[in-house]
């Protein structure tokens, strides 16, 4: 008997119970910096050294944290159902938990890619990027994470895996970044809707929508207990 397709939508709220802190704070800032210093192409052709510092410390961060009781719940989805993880995250965390289909929408801090030819895509070094590291076409290196301004290129293969879920499952994100937010759409009328957040109940809802009212950690394992019974 085919499983039946879980597509899981995760945001920032997932990684905070890991110490990493959301991007954007309340004030709208990304670590003391303006968006638009630190994520957009042109902040990144003003000042480069300021964005290389600012992605360095995010990798090191990230690789400095554990996955924690939601990454790891969601492996376990994968006793029953095939799983599709659709992350806006950029940290490795549903790696580390072991998750076996992951889709990250926003890029990864682990892998950095050409300022040339965005394909051309390369492992992070150790010590993180400076200046002066230089693709196959010297063109310099960039982290590879999707600023605002630039196309998102996994949000079609996203739009497909949600197209025949079965279930989705939204965690930890407020569904106002777009395009991720229009993901849930694409899922078939009628199919049930989770949705994981400490306001959960205050997001737009439908009659198929199941708020569950908790931080990540608590809440999937309340997923699990009315998914896997």
């Amino acid at each position: 008997m085919k499983k039946q397709k879980i597509a899981v939508l995760t945001g920032a709220g997932i990684s905070a119970e890991s110490g990493l802190k959301t991007f954007r704070d309340a004030d709208g800032l990304w670590e003391g910096h303006h968006v638009e210093e630190v994520a957009t192409p042109e902040g990144f052709r003003k000042n480069p050294d300021l964005v290389l510092e600012f992605y360095n410390q995010r990798f090191h961060q990230a690789r400095e944290a554990q996955p924690n009781q939601a990454h790891l719940a969601l492996k376990k989805l994968e006793e029953k159902y095939e799983v599709v993880v659709i992350t806006q995250n950029v940290d490795d965390l549903h790696e580390r938990a072991g998750s076996s289909n992951i889709i990250h929408l926003h890029g990864s801090l682990n892998t950095c890619r050409s300022s040339a030819n965005e394909d051309m895509v390369f492992e992070m070094p150790e010590e993180g990027l400076k200046m002066g590291d230089l693709c196959p076409l010297n063109s310099q290196l960039r982290p590879n994470i999707v600023w605002f301004g630039e196309a998102v290129p996994m949000i079609e293969r996203a739009a497909a895996e949600m197209s025949t879920a079965d279930i989705a499952v939204i965690i930890g994100t407020s569904m106002q970044v777009y395009p991720a937010a229009g993901l849930i759409d694409y899922l078939p009328d009628g199919h049930p809707v989770y949705i994981i957040d400490p306001n959960a109940d205050q997001l737009p809802a439908q009659k198929n929508y199941t708020a569950i009212n908790e931080k990540a950690t608590l809440g999937v394992q309340q997923l699990l207990q009315q998914l896997l019974d």
